[in-house]
């Protein structure tokens, strides 16, 4: 075993994070990443440093014939350690890059898959306002309409969960990188590491590029109620902006995921050996809450609504082009739910 390998043990075992480790021996976290993926060795004043903050001897670091050394117990208040008496799972490079290419080839299916279920009511929500506005040349009932749109949803949908169910499949194997702590083979690290960086220039222009897309997507609506009272403009204004918000997500999930994977293999970000503990109780919530979202969003899409036109005729319809809002306000609503369960994890240790 390598110096480099040695520090990111002793550094995991104690379950720290690279930026924990570089505050206490006074460098950049960049310094402890270079040390771990033998791009570049320690001074000796930090090699002293780390022998006393790891309580192991100078001997176990810098003699690679030192494989194993008797560890002081470690503090009561680490965080996210694996079980003490057993060693952690090795992660080879042969199995880091067949990880790193299912990751590749997954996040633009399952970004697809996103985009389904954004777009699934388009053109219910479309057909719905040429049924109710005859005058645009397309003559068909408003139940004729609401059927051929629903059918529409209903078949996007479950192609976003086929498509979901199929890659979950094919990344199931690989969960343990998410929720384990675990040991990277000599050169993982560092190929790891040149992969983020290559990858991070342009998950940044995509996040740049989803936010503006994001935030011009209200304007055809804005416009439009400035300009008109036409209604059917005002639903196809509507479709434009899911269309907009369904290309950023796009943007969003495919950047997320390409990043995501380094971040796993380098146990960095929201995959440190602390945050995996508090990503299992983000995902427990999650399993009890998304479930709820989308039975609150069945009922009330097909609850609809009664009013009254004309001489007191009441009229009921579905009410999918107004549901959808549901869909942005969960997903804030669960950031804010996860923000919580960070505060309250944090104040627990």
């Amino acid at each position: 075993m390598i110096l480099a390998e040695k520090i990111m043990n002793l550094r995991k075992r104690n379950g720290w994070s690279q930026e924990e480790l570089a505050a206490k021996l006074n460098v950049s976290r960049q310094s402890v990443s270079k040390w771990e993926s033998a791009m570049s060795v320690p001074e000796l004043d930090k090699i002293l440093q780390m022998s006393r903050i790891f309580e192991v001897s100078t001997d176990y670091l810098l003699k690679d014939e030192n494989e194993t050394e008797d560890f002081a117990p470690v503090p009561a208040g680490a965080q996210g350690l694996a079980a003490e008496d057993r060693p952690l799972r090795r992660v080879s490079m042969e199995e880091a890059r067949a990880f790193i290419s299912a990751q590749q080839e997954a996040a633009g299916k399952i970004a697809f898959g996103v985009v389904l279920c954004i777009l699934s009511p388009v053109l219910l929500i479309l057909l719905g306002g040429l049924a109710e506005n005859p005058q645009y040349g397309l003559r068909i009932s408003e139940n004729v309409a609401g059927g051929i749109g629903v059918t529409a949803l209903l078949l996007f949908v479950a192609a976003a969960v086929a498509i979901f169910i199929f890659w979950n499949t094919r990344l199931e194997r690989y969960e343990y990188l998410e929720k384990e702590n675990f040991d990277l083979e000599y050169g993982v690290a560092g190929m790891a590491r040149e992969g983020l960086e290559a990858v991070t220039p342009g998950c940044t222009r995509r996040i740049i590029a989803g936010v503006t897309l994001c935030i011009l997507s209200a304007a055809p609506i804005v416009l439009a109620a400035i300009f008109t009272e036409n209604e059917l403009t005002l639903l196809v204004c509507v479709d434009v902006l899911l269309v907009l918000v369904a290309a950023a997500v796009y943007l969003f999930v495919t950047a997320g995921m390409s990043r995501e994977m380094y971040e796993k293999l380098l146990q960095e970000g929201e995959y440190t050996a602390r945050n995996k503990g508090l990503n299992k109780l983000i995902e427990k919530v999650g399993a009890i809450y998304w479930p709820l979202v989308l039975a609150l969003y069945l009922c009330w899409s097909f609850s609809g609504f009664t009013y009254v036109e004309g001489a007191g005729i009441e009229r009921t319809g579905a009410i999918w082009g107004v549901s959808w809002i549901i869909w942005p306000v969960a997903g804030v609503l669960f950031g804010a739910i996860a923000g919580v369960c960070r505060i309250v994890k944090k104040e627990q240790r």
